[in-house]
């Protein structure tokens, strides 16, 4: 298929009330190599951490959900069949690189649903830490709350990280693109917050 250039839109990281500060321009850049993660998912357990072995592949049935999202309200995989599902996991709410990530999601929004797609972001946060993240930053689109981290597990996404020599568990920043079929189209890891709006769109232009 042809792949579709486009253009970063512009991501505006400023709280609604700051009418006067100017926005954020994306950068747009070459559309990187998507991974494509092998092998076959399985954890409950939130302590364990999802060995290679087990990671989410492409062509792979995407893991079910029901997770409440920033108005309470239980979000569904299987109630969004036949429509593509951007799922974006990031780190924590209101923090520079995860308000960057959502906000040109906002800013894009109308591009990605003429594709037929919607956006789904997924954090450990609770219900009310993104209620006050969405009315902050005018989101809009729902942010999923996952307190006991069971999706973020399902997904591969909960993984020992490392910072001066410290090893903690954390989100490995991930976006997924799960068909109309359920099944997972596309997998980008250790997404780049500043050109990940453009490499999603590209994918889905691909997909189309």
């Amino acid at each position: 298929m042809n792949k579709k250039s486009t253009t970063a839109s512009r991501v505006s990281t400023t709280p609604k009330a700051a009418k006067s500060t100017p926005s954020t321009k994306s950068k747009s850049g070459a559309v990187k190599k998507v991974s494509r993660v092998s092998a076959t998912t399985k954890t409950t357990n939130v302590k364990s951490t999802p060995s290679a072995e087990n990671a989410l592949k492409v062509g792979q049935n995407a893991p079910a959900f029901a997770l409440s999202d920033d108005k309470g309200k239980i979000v569904k995989l299987s109630s969004l069949k036949g429509k593509t599902v951007v799922l974006f996991f990031y780190p924590k709410d209101d923090t520079p690189g995860c308000t960057t990530e959502a906000c040109s999601f906002r800013d894009g929004l109308a591009a990605i649903k003429r594709r037929g797609a919607v956006v789904l972001g997924v954090s450990p946060d609770s219900v009310e830490s993104h209620k006050k993240f969405v009315n902050k930053f005018d989101l809009n689109f729902p942010l999923l709350s996952d307190v006991e981290k069971e999706m973020l597990l399902a997904y591969g996404v909960w993984k020992e990280k490392s910072m001066y020599g410290r090893k903690y568990m954390g989100i490995e920043r991930t976006t997924f693109v799960i068909d109309g079929k359920g099944k997972i189209a596309v997998i980008f890891p250790k997404v780049k917050v500043g050109q990940h709006y453009d490499e999603v769109l590209t994918a889905l232009a691909d997909m189309a």
